[in-house]
């Protein structure tokens, strides 16, 4: 839990976006929620640019590095994940709490050992970097054991900010779904955790699922090569990173119910079924840390019918932090998100531009994932249709990343339209990339 004075956490601000109206008998309200943090450290700035040494909030990174025997093919990738550990390790600020875990079908710890975190400074960073020339690879893989073995060396330091990041490049064969899962369900609201896939022998929903399960970043490094480079941007960005376990609550008045909860920028994640009660009516959703940065949320509430001309407020958006001593900290910000009964069918019937917008996002990152499914079943049909859409939808929202992947995976013939051909070959790292990147949004045009 989060332990800090108002001097280290950024400003908050919390904008809602809605058409209140409903027509009569009306109940379902929608609201984009963007919510903003200001004046903290910056968000990819280098270790150090951001604070004096040891001004920074306290943090604690874990670095695990897939050194299972499919690491030595080819040779260069081994070498590769441990430059880029190398570079990550370069871009801590000092005074960070830091280690480094090797990961098989068991974890161990490169460096320091002893079960601890080391605080990075010229020596201790050096020492990380002797230590990673003696990683090598070989056994099998079990990513839940790395997982619960970063989640006890994080937990052994005092810091405000806990963050981990995985690096794997095989399928996590030697442990059961249901270990992964139980490890990512006890990590969970511990620390944050961004995931990465190096090659393209690994499974996508297995990174995924990882990265969203500890509200952390996953994509694919198709190329070793380009590791390094990942891994310092990565490290740079939880430099940045001010406050941890932020909670959107969200209270609602009696009668009224809400529908789902999800965040549609920078990535659609669904985040209805993490709520936790927070008192007579209100809940908390997890948001995970925080820097200098921008977030959109899409609210859906159910609200009772009532007469025209009636108005109520459907719901209340706040944000709080919780305290070693069980207490919140509210930080501060606030939005309401209101429901009024009209007769005027223009008013009732408009649609938010911000509303439109993330409802299509996230018809664009559902169409992505279901179109690819089809075509791995081999219903060539449903996934042109699909894919399609996508392409459809990513041209009309000027989502133009999305609309490059796609066209790695189809021939696009109209994109208005939405008519694509499938390609009959597709490289499978352009297959895996559009897939682990199905959830990146554009945010909506002001």
């Amino acid at each position: 839990m989060a332990n800090f004075s108002k001097s280290n956490v950024p400003q908050f601000s919390v904008d809602v976006y809605q058409n209140e109206y409903l027509p009569d008998g009306g109940r379902e309200v929608n609201a984009i929620v963007t919510v903003t943090s200001t004046g903290g450290g910056t968000v990819g700035s280098s270790a150090g640019a951001s604070y004096a040494p040891g001004q920074g909030p306290s943090a604690g990174v874990a670095i695990m590095v897939d050194c299972s025997g499919s690491m030595d093919y080819p040779p260069t990738k081994m070498r590769n994940a441990r430059d880029a550990t190398a570079a990550a390790i370069d871009t801590l600020r000092d005074g960070t709490h830091f280690a480094v875990v090797g990961g098989t079908h068991v974890a161990k710890e490169v460096y320091p050992g002893g079960g601890r975190l080391a605080v990075a400074d010229r020596t201790t960073r050096e020492q990380a970097k002797q230590a990673l020339r003696r990683l090598s690879a070989g056994g099998g893989t079990a990513i839940g054991t790395w997982l619960r073995l970063a989640d006890r060396l994080l937990s052994s330091a005092d810091v405000a900010i806990r963050h981990g990041i995985l690096l794997t490049d095989g399928r996590n064969e030697h442990e059961s779904p249901e270990d992964l899962k139980a490890a990512l369900d006890s990590c969970a609201g511990r620390f944050t955790c961004d995931a990465r896939g190096v090659g393209t022998d690994w499974e996508v929903k297995e990174v995924t699922g990882i990265a969203s399960a500890l509200l952390g970043t996953a994509d694919i490094v198709a190329d070793p090569t380009g590791l390094a480079a990942d891994f310092t941007q990565m490290m740079e960005t939880a430099m940045g990173k001010e406050v941890a376990d932020v909670a959107l609550r969200l209270w609602t008045p009696v009668g009224t119910t809400i529908k789902f909860v999800k965040q549609v920028a920078p990535t659609v994640e669904q985040l209805t079924d993490r709520r936790t009660e927070a008192g007579p009516r209100a809940g908390d959703y997890p948001t995970g840390s925080w820097g200098d940065e921008s977030r959109d949320y899409h609210v859906c509430v159910e609200v009772p019918s009532a007469g025209l001309g009636q108005e109520m407020l459907a719901a209340r958006v706040s944000l709080v932090v919780p305290q070693p001593d069980g207490s919140v900290q509210n930080l501060g910000a606030q939005g309401l998100i209101r429901a009024v009964w009209t007769d005027d069918m223009a008013a009732s019937t408009s649609i938010n531009p911000q509303v439109a917008h993330y409802t299509g996002q996230a018809e664009l990152a559902q169409a992505i994932q279901q179109g690819l499914n089809l075509r791995k079943a081999g219903d060539m049909d449903g996934a042109t249709a699909k894919l399609g859409r996508a392409v459809q939808l990513a041209s009309a929202s000027g989502n133009a990343d999305t609309a490059k992947l796609l066209a790695k995976v189809v021939d696009v013939v109209d994109a208005v339209t939405g008519t694509v051909r499938l390609k009959a070959k597709v490289a499978e790292a352009d297959e895996m990339t559009l897939e682990t990147r199905s959830t990146k949004t554009v945010r909506v045009k002001k």
